[in-house]
């Protein structure tokens, strides 16, 4: 089997959840929405706007991104191509003595 540069696609099913949440927070949300469409001029539902919230308030958190690292929760994709890039480093080890 030949070996392409662009992996296997991952899984892009979406999942649906349902929270509950404060009134408050629900309240935010739309004027959140209500700010977007002023805007943008663009009319989006608060359910259509969360996941892109959530994933850019994950991916601003430096805390997060420092600790899915540290644990390995990476990706099955991304956890093999870290391995085959371990098995097969792009330079070879360095063969330099150190001085005494």
């Amino acid at each position: 089997m030949s070996e392409l540069k662009l992996g296997k696609l991952p899984d892009r099913t979406p999942v649906k959840i349902t929270i509950t949440m404060s009134p408050d927070l629900n309240q935010a949300l739309r004027d959140y929405a209500a700010v977007y469409r002023a805007t943008y001029g663009e009319a989006e539902s608060v359910a259509d706007l969360i996941p892109f919230m959530l994933g850019a308030f994950l991916e601003s958190d430096r805390g997060f991104a420092k600790a899915r690292k540290a644990v390995s929760l990476e990706a099955p994709v991304e956890a093999a191509r870290h391995r085959r890039a371990r098995r097969f480093p792009s330079e070879p080890p360095s063969t330099t003595k150190q001085e005494e």
